[in-house]
C-alpha cells in the first residue's frame, strides 16, 4: 500500500533517526565523556575530585532542567551565565583537568546559538573565549596558551555553526510540515466543495428534467388517456368518432415520444459540452431535427477563440434552451444559430420563423431567468426580441478576456 511521501513510515523513521541524534543527546553524551575523563585525570594527579564532581553535577543538572521560558530572554541569560561560572570554577581550580573540561564551552556554543540572535550568541562565545584563554595562559603561558586555544576556538566556532544550521533545518521542517497539513486541509476541502457542486449539479439538472417531462409528457399522456377512455365507451354507439379520438390520440403520443427524445439529448448535453462549441452545436442541432423535424440553419465558423468552460457551456445551455422553448411554444418552422465573436466578446443568437414568446416569457417558467442569471455571472447579457419577419431571437454575449482573444 503506497504511502504519504511525508507521513509514510520512512519519514517517521527517518524524523525518528533525527530525534534520536538530536543537539540535547549530543550535548549529555559529551558531558558525560567530560565528567568520565576529567574526574579520571584529576583522580591519578592527587588532585581532589570531589568538588569537580558536584561542579559537574551541577553543570548537568541545569542541563536538563533548561534555559526555562523562550518567552523571558533574561532567564535564558542566567541560565548561560551559570553554566559558564561553573566551567569557569573547573577551569581555574583544576589546572590538570582544563583541556577536558573547557570542552563543555563546546555545548554552551551550541546552546546560545540556538537561544540568542546571532550577534547575542557571538558575544557569549567571545566569552567562552576569554574565559578558555584565561585558563590556558594561565597554564601554558602565553606563546603555548595561545597555540593551545585556536582548537578550541574553532571548536566553539564549529559547534555554534553546527547549532544554528540544525535549528534552521528543523525550523523550516516545521513549516514545511505546517504548510503540508494546510495544504492537504484545503484539498480535502477542495474535494468535498466539489462533490458537493457536483451533486447539486446533478440534482438540479434531475429537478429541471422532471419538471419539463412533468409539464409535457404527463399533460399529453393524461389527455391520451381521457381520450381513449372516451373513445372505448363511443366504439358501439359512434365508430366514426371514437376513430377520429383514436387518431387524436396517436398524434398526442407522437408529440409526446419527440419530446422524450429531446429530453434524452438533454441528458447526453454533458458530454457535448466538452466538445468545441461549434461541433456541439452541430450535434444539438442534428438531434432537434430528428426529434422534431424542424429544420436548423447553423452558422458557427471552426476559428472561434479557445473559450473558457464556463463560457462553453453556458452557450451550449443558451442553444439548448432557445431549442427546448421553440419546439414546445413557438410553432416553428425553421430555426437559425449563430455564433460570431468579435473584439472581446462571443455571442450566440438563435431565432425562429414561429409565432414568438409571449411578453412575460422570462417569467413564466421557460428557463430564460436562469440562463439570464448565468449569462449575468459571467459578465455577460442575455437578450429576448422579436425576430423581424416573424417570430422570437435570443441572445447571449459573454466577455473575452485577453487570454481567450489570444
Amino acid at each position: 500500500m503506497a504511502q504519504n511521501l511525508y507521513n509514510g513510515p520512512v519519514s517517521e523513521e527517518r524524523h525518528t533517526r533525527e530525534k534520536a541524534l538530536s543537539p540535547e543527546l549530543v550535548g549529555y553524551i559529551t558531558w558525560a565523556t567530560v565528567v568520565a575523563l576529567g574526574l579520571t585525570i584529576l583522580a591519578r594527579n592527587g588532585e581532589r575530585w570531589d568538588f569537580a564532581a558536584l561542579l559537574l553535577a551541577a553543570f548537568g543538572l541545569l542541563m536538563g532542567i533548561g534555559p526555562g521560558d523562550p518567552t523571558a530572554p533574561w532567564r535564558q541569560h542566567i541560565y548561560v551565565l551559570a553554566q559558564t561560572g561553573l566551567v569557569a570554577g573547573l577551569l581555574f581550580l583544576y589546572p590538570f583537568g582544563w583541556s577536558f573540561f573547557a570542552i563543555l564551552f563546546f555545548i554552551l556554543s551550541a546552546q546560545v546559538m540556538t537561544l540568542f540572535p546571532l550577534r547575542v550568541g557571538a558575544l557569549w562565545i567571545g566569552l567562552f573565549t576569554v574565559v578558555t584563554a584565561g585558563a590556558s595562559v594561565h597554564v601554558s603561558g602565553w606563546l603555548d596558551g595561545f597555540l593551545v586555544l585556536l582548537p578550541y576556538v574553532g571548536g566553539y566556532l564549529f559547534f555554534a555553526a553546527f547549532a544554528r544550521a540544525l535549528a534552521r533545518a528543523e525550523a523550516a521542517r516545521r513549516e514545511s510540515q505546517a504548510l503540508l497539513a494546510e495544504l492537504q486541509k484545503a484539498h480535502q476541502q477542495l474535494q468535498e466543495y466539489a462533490a458537493r457542486v457536483e451533486e447539486l449539479a446533478v440534482a438540479e439538472e434531475r429537478n429541471r428534467l422532471a419538471r419539463e417531462l412533468h409539464d409535457t409528457l404527463g399533460h399529453r399522456l393524461t389527455v391520451a388517456a381521457v381520450q381513449l377512455e372516451g373513445a372505448q365507451r363511443l366504439i358501439p354507439r359512434d365508430p366514426e368518432r371514437a376513430a377520429t379520438m383514436v387518431g387524436t390520440v396517436r398524434q398526442q403520443v407522437r408529440q409526446a415520444l419527440s419530446e422524450l427524445r429531446a429530453a434524452v439529448a438533454a441528458l447526453r448535453s454533458p458530454l457535448e459540452a466538452n466538445l468545441p462549441v461549434p461541433e456541439a452545436l452541430a450535434r444539438l442541432a442534428t438531434r432537434f431535427e430528428e426529434a422534431t423535424g424542424i429544420e436548423v440553419h447553423l452558422a458557427a465558423p471552426a476559428d472561434l477563440p479557445s473559450l473558457p468552460e464556463s463560457h462553453r457551456l453556458t452557450l451550449y445551455r443558451a442553444a439548448q434552451e432557445a431549442l427546448t422553448n421553440i419546439q414546445r411554444h413557438a410553432d416553428a418552422r425553421q430555426v437559425w444559430i449563430a455564433v460570431e465573436a468579435t473584439e472581446g466578446r462571443i455571442a450566440l443568437t438563435v431565432s425562429d420563423d414561429g409565432r414568438g414568446l409571449p411578453p412575460d416569457a422570462e417569467g413564466r417558467g421557460f428557463g430564460l431567468r436562469g440562463l439570464r442569471e448565468r449569462a449575468t455571472q459571467l459578465g455577460g447579457t442575455l437578450t429576448l426580441n422579436e425576430r423581424p419577419g416573424g417570430g422570437t431571437q435570443i441572445q447571449v454575449s459573454l466577455p473575452l478576456s485577453e487570454t481567450d482573444n489570444g
